[in-house]
């Protein structure tokens, strides 16, 4: 009788972790900007396009049309693909609010980096994909970020019931780390997002990291970008 109920009890566990890995909402549909809006507007430009099931931006030298979610997000698993351009850059963020005193996403949510590391000169490995920009880097010697116009895989993991950020790449865990508290606050004094820093690179971004419920928002950094398979999954 036992095994009966230890049986019964494990498949029960596996049905329900099944069930929630089949939780997870496409955000972006493969054909339409359903969903999707550019930051403080309210028309998406010609710089964004779709094709074969690809959100892809075209650079026209004008910067200003960052996607943002219509939809805000707590506690997610969010899971995409990119593709960056030669000497590329760009990002991902989370914790959006879009506000009229701010010209763009980077200045209230938290950017996880787009790079092409073999190409594009950066001095920190903060600045580096898949880092979370200027605040966090890997120390893990085994991960792999594929160069310009090779499709990466990243898996961003936000549970601030836990007050934990975790950011995999190609399978790989790339760091985990605080989303509020000293730890937090530590980092971004020691970023260009400090209102009291004197870096040449200064943001002035006072509310920058605060905001457990926010939009996702894809950047445009003026290169060349593509992003598929954007689904996310709440918790």
């Amino acid at each position: 009788m036992k095994k009966i109920i230890y049986s019964i009890i494990l498949i029960q566990l596996i049905s329900c972790n099944n069930t929630s890995d089949s939780e997870w909402e496409y955000i972006f549909d493969g054909e339409t900007f359903n969903g999707w809006h550019v930051y403080n507007a309210e028309s998406i430009g010609s710089e964004w396009s779709i094709n074969n099931g690809e959100l892809i931006f075209t650079n026209n030298e004008e910067y200003g049309q960052d996607l943002v979610t219509d939809k805000e997000y707590t506690n997610f698993k969010l899971s995409l693909e990119w593709n960056i351009s030669r000497n590329g850059n760009s990002g991902i963020l989370y914790g959006v609010k879009e506000l009229p005193e701010f010209d763009a996403p980077f200045k209230t949510g938290p950017e996880v980096q787009i790079l092409d590391n073999e190409n594009y000169y950066t001095s920190t490995d903060l600045h580096k994909a898949p880092s979370l920009f200027d605040l966090v880097s890997s120390d893990n010697k085994n991960l792999e970020v594929k160069t310009h116009g090779n499709w990466n895989h990243v898996l961003i993991k936000i549970d601030h019931s836990n007050n934990l950020g975790t950011i995999k790449i190609n399978g790989e865990i790339a760091y985990t780390y605080p989303l509020s508290g000293n730890e937090w606050d530590e980092l971004v004094s020691k970023s260009k997002f400090n209102p009291e820093t004197t870096r040449p690179d200064a943001t002035y971004a006072p509310t920058f990291g605060t905001y457990k419920t926010g939009n996702i928002s894809l950047q445009d950094h003026g290169n060349n970008v593509k992003f598929r398979n954007i689904k996310i999954r709440e918790f």
